[in-house]
């Protein structure tokens, strides 16, 4: 079976750099652990992560990008917006071969004196 997340089958660089660089932070790694035991609304998602809702918010955001996690605005019964959020079903499978495929679409171009000094070039993190 090839790699997925959720109806997204990965085959452009640019689909496993998002994945990559969602899965690059300890905390969103802590969220996807959670969600995956089911879908839990911000603030609570926030409580459990032990992070402030707008640092949340902002991990959620790579999360989603990824298109790991999605999320749904529900009314509770006491008439308050609740924004849940779920991860999707994803299976990733990375093999020397996979990257090596990879990185036949990086190129690291040599900064210049006028440039950025990262050596990071087109397609860097």
């Amino acid at each position: 079976m090839g790699n997925f997340v959720g109806d997204l089958n990965l085959k452009k660089y640019e689909d496993y750099i998002n994945v990559f660089d969602a899965l690059s932070h300890p905390a969103r790694i802590k969220i996807i652990g959670i969600l995956a035991e089911g879908r839990q609304y911000v603030s609570e998602l926030a409580r459990l992560v032990n992070i402030s809702r707008p640092l949340l918010y902002m991990h959620l955001k790579k999360l989603e990008t990824a298109r790991l996690v999605t999320s749904a605005m529900e009314i509770s019964e006491s008439g308050k917006a609740m924004k849940y959020y779920a991860l999707e079903d994803f299976e990733l499978q990375i093999t020397k071969e996979l990257l090596n495929e990879l990185s036949q679409n990086i190129i690291i171009e040599t900064p210049s004196k006028d440039s950025d000094s990262s050596g990071m070039g087109k397609g860097g993190f």
